[in-house]
């Protein structure tokens, strides 16, 4: 007889107009579990599903305060997401890379080599790209703030025109 199904983990839903598209952040009581754009909706769920197991989204009250946050962020207040708390779930790696992506101050860019050495693992840029690339809260957890060598822009799971705009909104880059 096979087991029954687990019920699905309720997280809160909000969905929230940007100047570079909609977003959805995804939330339970205490922390923002996950924060992509509108367009990327069925990796974002397939990516919950795999650390979570089966998720409900149900649209709810903003009880964190993040689209307030967000808002003054893309306002141009910068600083306004850096104290939302985040829970990302990953690996021990992942995590550590994700809580020091955190540390890059709106602004600054940081290489994939340079981010790896500051880790102490100075061998370790693909490692930090395959990190970098499975971070769950977009915008919050800056990824885009990692660029390739020679201030090259690549790979965002957002596209690389919004990681773009990202920079530029940050005065990053020109």
């Amino acid at each position: 007889m096979a087991a029954p199904d687990r019920k699905p983990i309720v997280l809160n839903l909000l969905r929230i107009d940007t100047p570079i598209g909609p977003i959805e952040c995804l939330f339970d009581t205490d922390a923002l579990v996950a924060l992509d754009f509108e367009d990327c909706a069925i990796r974002t769920r397939a990516s919950l599903e795999r650390r979570l197991g089966r998720v409900e989204p149900t649209a709810s009250a903003d009880r964190l305060g993040i689209a307030e946050r967000l808002r003054r962020y893309f306002d141009g207040v910068l600083t306004a997401i850096d104290d939302i708390p985040v829970r990302a779930g990953g690996t021990s790696f992942q995590q550590q890379v994700w809580t020091r992506l955190r540390s890059i101050p709106a602004g600054t860019t940081t290489t994939y080599g340079a981010f790896a050495a500051s880790l102490g693992r100075p061998q370790a840029q693909r490692a930090v790209g395959a990190a970098n690339g499975a971070n769950p809260i977009s915008i919050v957890v800056p990824c885009h703030r990692l660029i390739g060598s020679g201030a090259r822009l690549t790979g965002y799971g957002g596209g690389i025109d919004r990681k773009e705009w990202l920079l530029q909104h940050e005065g990053a880059i020109a």
